[in-house]
């Protein structure tokens, strides 16, 4: 699956649950936040597609994305990105 594809399916999901993704430039990567009650995640709009699928993925990962119907390669893609990143962490 071509990462802009996993961008949209992520998209849609966090539509879902309630999350606004919004498209940002600056000196960042991304990540969810809550602003005024609305629940958002940020993603810097330069960052390479690569770079958007993985950050979407890591976010929703940690938001939770349990009781939201996944593609099994999107969903494969959400796991992989959670354990690289936290591999990374550690």
């Amino acid at each position: 699956m071509k990462h802009e594809d996993l961008i949209q399916e992520l998209q849609t999901a966090a539509a879902q649950i309630g999350i606004t993704v919004r498209w940002e430039r600056g000196d960042f990567e991304g990540g969810y936040c809550i602003l005024r009650d609305q629940k958002i995640l940020l993603i810097n709009k330069r960052l390479m597609p690569v770079r958007k699928a993985a950050v979407l993925a890591t976010a929703l990962h940690g938001i939770g994305l349990e009781n939201v119907y996944l593609k099994p390669a999107v969903r494969e893609f959400v796991e992989d990105e959670a354990a690289r990143s936290a591999r990374i962490a550690h």
